[in-house]
């Protein structure tokens, strides 16, 4: 997953809080050195894109309406 060229959606509200925590430090870590972005769009729900993607307003909209994007 970290590899990958495609925006990733990290979905953890169902997990422990700890658990939580430490794998989005597992992934902070390979993303910046990536020069990847990393941002948090709900409680526990993180989006990962490479430096080459921008998602789009449209894209925002559909994950908002989704519950996986606060604006």
């Amino acid at each position: 997953m970290v590899k990958a060229s495609s925006p990733v959606i990290v979905n953890l509200q169902a997990s422990e809080k700890d658990l939580a925590r430490r794998m989005i430090d597992f992934l902070f870590g390979p993303y910046v050195r990536g020069r990847r972005s990393m941002e948090k769009v709900a409680e526990s729900v993180f989006l990962l894109t490479p430096s080459n993607v921008e998602v789009s307003p449209e894209e925002r909209q559909r994950l908002q309406e989704n519950g996986l994007f606060r604006p």
